[in-house]
């Protein structure tokens, strides 16, 4: 394998990423619970590395987990609920939440179980990362919070999740912004084989079906990961500190476990907990998404799909519309997070 700078140089070549500035007017359908005018100014966040930080974390006990997330914005704004993915954590919306916590909106960023400083409750229960079981965790931790409706955005692991809920439960999501589409997993399909090239993306998922590549996530997680960033954003030029401050979420106990059974669990490698089966079952039929949505595609993102949304438009019942990101990969709310943002606001128009 190439050196690690070796191999930054040949996919950091090119154009810096396009910014995206603005957020457009403000969403015409009000929601009860907006911003007070009276409501002092929030200050501005803290920064990390020239790059704004979140401030103190929470917890909540949420399903079979205590759940760390931060929230900012009004405690009676429209909820929005940011979903992050992996090899990631909740700072790629660090800014993303401040400008929507500008706009009024609740924002409520978790982290997923096996991140950060969400943990399991209980020692016994069994580290499932199966896609149902995340779904599960953010319905969860919104009946914690008492949130009954909230838009909800994610990409990569966010993403999957978002669209299960928006999928099965969408009297619970008010507005959906899914980066790279819809990313439901249906396993028969998954054990179909991809075109080489697309099949090379993937080959960290080959390399987790090992023992081999266990022990390379457990003992090398910080190295494999920022890897991992070069080759899926190869225009975002992101400096140490930015890197290091999500590094720490890699030390979760659970963090290995739950990586390698997500990925295990896609290629069928490992069985489905027979207490989702019902779930999964639904799932596994690619149910529609009716819920208003706005796809996003970071267009030198290697897994985004060809043909500008349309190979999954079919799958979008309801008022969507789809973007594409000029010079953007994969991490987009960290990359472009105006355009990001924007779309969480300008969802609720839809």
């Amino acid at each position: 394998m190439i050196d690690r700078r070796t191999f930054g140089k040949l996919l950091g070549a090119g154009a810096a990423a396009a910014s995206l500035v603005g957020l457009g007017s403000a969403c015409t359908t009000s929601v009860p619970g907006g911003r007070d005018p009276t409501d002092p100014p929030r200050p501005s966040p803290p920064r990390v590395g020239g790059t704004a930080s979140f401030g103190p974390l929470r917890k909540i006990r949420a399903g079979v987990l205590s759940v760390g997330y931060v929230e900012v914005g009004p405690a009676r704004g429209p909820a929005a609920i940011l979903l992050h993915g992996w090899p990631y954590d909740i700072h790629s919306y660090v800014d993303v939440a401040s400008l929507l916590a500008d706009r009024g909106y609740r924002v409520i960023v978790p982290y997923l179980r096996g991140y950060g400083t969400t943990r399991f409750l209980s020692r016994s229960t069994p580290r499932n990362a199966e896609q149902s079981v995340f779904a599960l965790d953010i319905i969860a931790l919104m009946d914690s919070l008492g949130i009954e409706r909230a838009v909800l955005a994610g990409y990569d692991w966010g993403s999957r999740t978002a669209d299960i809920i928006a999928a099965l439960w969408p009297a619970r999501v008010s507005g959906l912004v899914s980066v790279t589409g819809y990313l439901i997993t249906n396993l028969e399909v998954n054990k179909k084989p991809l075109p080489p090239k697309l099949e090379w993306a993937w080959w960290y998922q080959f390399y987790f079906a090992t023992e081999r590549g266990r022990l390379g996530l457990q003992h090398n997680r910080d190295e494999l990961a920022k890897l991992i960033w070069r080759f899926n954003s190869p225009t975002w030029h992101f400096d140490d500190a930015t890197f290091d401050r999500t590094a720490t979420a890699f030390d979760n106990p659970d963090y290995v476990a739950i990586v390698i059974y997500n990925y295990r669990w896609r290629l069928s490698l490992v069985r489905s907990d027979p207490r989702y089966a019902s779930l999964e079952g639904r799932l596994a039929r690619s149910p529609v998404i009716s819920v208003p949505t706005i796809t996003l595609d970071g267009e030198v993102d290697p897994f985004t799909p060809p043909g500008n949304g349309t190979s999954f438009r079919e799958k979008f019942s309801g008022k969507y519309e789809h973007r594409t990101l000029e010079g953007i990969g994969h991490n987009v709310p960290q990359e472009a997070p105006e355009a990001f943002a924007r779309a969480v606001v300008e969802v609720d128009r839809l």
